[in-house]
This record gives structure tokens, sequence and C-alpha cells, in this order.
């Protein structure tokens, strides 16, 4: 199962390549943030961000980024798996 999962960013690793690290539940990932960029977002540190299979598909506030911590974490082992197979890439 694949999941939009809220981030943070933490870091601008490559800005001309729209290339962000963010923090997933306590893993931190290189990210594109090129589709918001195309939508003319530019997403700032501590933005929080929707992320599906490395890509930041929208930006989301603080609020919506907790429900929806709450409503992953409701799906029991189908997320936690989620955030152990995140966790043992190898994705910089």
């Amino acid at each position: 199962m694949c999941l939009g999962i809220p981030g943070r960013i933490i870091e601008h690793v490559d800005p001309d390549n729209a290339i962000a690290k963010a923090d997933v539940g306590g893993v931190r990932r290189n990210i594109s943030v090129q589709l918001l960029e195309a939508d003319g977002l530019s997403p700032e540190v501590g933005d929080w961000v929707l992320i599906h299979v490395g890509f930041a598909m929208a930006a989301i506030d603080e609020q919506e980024a907790a429900e929806s911590f709450r409503r992953l974490a409701q799906l029991g082992q189908v997320y936690e798996d989620e955030l152990a197979e995140l966790a043992e890439s190898d994705i910089e």
C-alpha cells in the first residue's frame, strides 16, 4: 500500500533542481518539490507538504498534517510498516 504522508521541509538541498529534505515521522529524506513549484508554490523551511513516492504533492498546514498523522495512526500496522520501510530505505 502506498500512502501520502505529511512531511516538514527542513532544508533546500538543490534549489535549481527543486530538491528539498523533509522530515517524515522522524525519517529525513530528499524529496522533489517540483510539482508544487509548477503550481506557483515555493515551500519554505518549516512548511508542511503531503508526500507520495518522493514527490511533494500538496502544501498543507500544520493542523492538516496533525490530522493526517492521527488518521494514519488509526491504520495501525499498515502505517507502521510504511514508516519502517521508509526508515530502512537508502534514499538520500
